[in-house]
């Protein structure tokens, strides 16, 4: 590539979401054709600089975009036909009736971001570590148990993925998931966005969340080598404690592949994330590449470089 770009993305419901130096844009397909959303980006960084820090800025950057992307899956799932819409459960009419409409979908939008966070912690910390608490003969093997607990998370990790990719919406949502992909990549070359430049260009991107989550998991795996205890619950207690130092450190691990991709180090360390993109990523067609592209257009900064990796 010519150049690395900080701008990043994400796949929505028949829609993308990229996000640049200084705004996100939305950018979802409906029956009366594309629809646009433009934001300002306002960075806690900003106002407390020690959060932009190396091994801290990682945290807070992986808190910031889980928030903004489960409100722009929300936002795209509203755009969606009165008849594919889920029905209000009642807690949503509850929270509407006494916070307002507004209010209510920031409470809706905050609360499944919790859920989310409690069921990845159930399933990916608390049930290897579970399991490998089953197995007879481990007590006091410190070491050959917290490679057990991370053999087990990768193949959960590894089925979940499987399983969610054969599912006929998420295959849609991972054909957005390519094009934003392509459409970066085009960019990188310099190339102008049009569909006939995007369409031929890899999938597989360095820089990808995915690839992110996989080295979590991926160092959680040296990481437990710490922990010297045999009792289940106070392994999961360390575990989520050292979890911000895991975060932290595969951010700038991920920072550095994706600065220097063409470096034999980065490309081992990009390459399993790279081959797990084959579950996350699919060919999109052309009206997919047409929303990631006006998605891109749309957060690319006025200033030439600003978006430098």
């Amino acid at each position: 590539t010519c150049f690395r770009t900080s701008i990043g993305g994400q796949a929505l419901i028949e829609g993308i979401l990229m996000r640049g130096p200084d705004r996100q844009a939305i950018v979802c397909r409906t029956g009366e054709g594309m629809t646009e959303k433009v934001e300002e980006l306002k960075f806690v960084k900003d106002k407390h600089p020690v959060l932009g820090w190396p091994f801290i800025r990682g945290i807070v950057i992986f808190a910031d975009s889980m928030i903004k992307g489960m409100g722009a899956l929300s936002y795209s799932a509203s755009l969606l036909p009165e008849e594919e819409q889920e029905e209000p459960t009642k807690l949503d009419l509850w929270l509407e009736k006494k916070l307002g409409s507004e209010k209510a979908q920031k409470a809706v939008i905050a609360i499944a971001a919790v859920l989310g966070v409690v069921l990845a912690l159930a399933l990916f910390l608390f049930l290897p570590t579970f399991l490998a608490g089953l197995i007879p003969g481990l007590e006091g093997q410190y070491t050959l148990r917290s490679l057990i607990e991370g053999v087990i998370k990768i193949v959960i990790f590894l089925v979940y993925l499987g399983l969610v990719a054969h599912m006929k919406e998420i295959k849609r949502l991972f054909s957005y998931h390519g094009a934003e992909h392509k459409t970066i990549f085009c960019y990188e070359k310099g190339l102008p966005l049009t569909v006939e430049n995007v369409r031929p260009q890899s999938r597989f991107h360095p820089r990808c969340g995915t690839s992110f989550l996989l080295v979590v998991i991926i160092l959680g795996l040296f990481v437990g080598l710490l922990i010297q205890v045999d009792n289940t619950l106070l392994r999961i207690a360390l575990r989520i404690l050292l979890l911000p130092v895991l975060v932290a450190v595969a951010y700038e691990l991920n920072r550095w592949a994706g600065r220097h991709d063409t470096n034999i180090v980065s490309r081992i360390v990009t390459w399993p994330g790279k081959q797990l993109q084959r579950l996350t990523t699919n060919e999109p067609d052309d009206g997919m590449i047409e929303c990631a592209i006006r998605a891109m257009e749309l957060v690319i900064p006025e200033e030439k470089g600003k978006d430098a990796w």
